[in-house]
């Protein structure tokens, strides 16, 4: 009885594994919108809020386990992807897609019972899906488009966070998304052509490190540019009365050269292994917030 119990632990770390919970942390892209609107403490835009992080973490579990479905032979050819439950065959493929349709329509269940087609949130719901099966189903083959959907899938995020409380989001920010969004696209393209030198992925066989580099930077270079002009603007130190926002883009820069340095070393680019495994970046980014937070909502002198 102690072994079945065993394996029923193990089958159940396997299918939350599977789900990939630690890179919800993406998700959170999506109070980006409340938060700018100061509606982050509003009880009622805040449950709506919430509602919809937990719909699109069950929608991206669903899309990492059809991507680890579609990827299996590649995974076991990958000295880290083989170990995934799908790959390493602690989850069968039946198993796998089962979970998937679960998921996919819990999500979709969140989504019509608590914001039906409000401010375009199912056209925003289904099209981060329609990307990410498209980038499942091949796409991800396509040079420079396999970039692209990686990018779209952080700006998404933030779009739909904005319509399912229908709230407003500064140009500067989404500017910003974007150009941290291709840093970090890139970069994930860059350091895995470094690592497996285009063995494991067809897609970058199209691309050089040089090319991937100084893109790469240029759009680290963009975003500190964009969010420093978010921070200066006039609109926006009036509208939170405060014109101290400045002193966070020194702190914006640490953040991003400190996550430079992590990339730079034996790492494959994942944003969030390199978040999630570095305390000291992790602990920055939640200074950031926290100040962020406090410039915007708290009174000023």
């Amino acid at each position: 009885m102690l072994a079945m119990c065993g394996r029923r632990r193990l089958r159940l770390l396997d299918i939350v594994r599977l789900m990939r919970p630690r890179h919800y942390i993406k998700n959170f892209l999506i109070f980006v919108s409340i938060t700018f609107d100061h509606n982050l403490f509003n009880p009622q835009v805040l449950i709506q809020a919430l509602l919809g992080f937990a719909a699109f973490c069950l929608l991206s579990s669903t899309v990492y386990v059809f991507n680890d479905i579609q990827d299996v032979e590649a995974d076991r050819q990958h000295e880290v992807k083989r170990g995934r439950p799908i790959a390493s065959g602690a989850v069968s493929i039946p198993a796998a897609w089962a979970l998937a349709a679960a998921l996919f329509l819990c999500a979709l269940a969140i989504q019509l019972a608590a914001f039906g087609t409000k401010g375009n949130s199912l056209f925003l719901f289904l099209a981060y899906f329609a990307v990410n099966l498209g980038y499942s189903l091949g796409l991800k083959h396509v040079p420079f488009l396999d970039i692209v959907l990686l990018v779209m899938g952080f700006v998404l995020r933030v779009v739909y966070g904005a319509a399912i409380v229908g709230s407003s989001t500064s140009a500067w920010v989404y500017l910003t998304v974007f150009s941290l969004s291709f840093y970090l696209g890139l970069g994930k393209r860059r350091n895995e052509l470094l690592r497996a030198g285009g063995d494991t992925r067809k897609v970058l066989r199209y691309y050089s490190y040089e090319f991937l580099d100084k893109f790469m930077y240029m759009c680290l270079t963009l975003a500190v540019t964009f969010y420093a002009l978010w921070s200066a603007d006039g609109q926006i130190t009036a509208k939170y009365g405060t014109d101290k926002l400045i002193w966070t883009v020194p702190l914006v820069i640490i953040i991003l050269m400190k996550y430079s340095a992590d990339i730079e070393s034996n790492s494959y680019g994942d944003p969030v292994d390199v978040v999630m495994h570095d305390k000291v970046l992790l602990g920055l980014g939640v200074l950031f917030g926290l100040t962020i937070v406090a410039l915007i909502y708290l009174p000023q002198r």
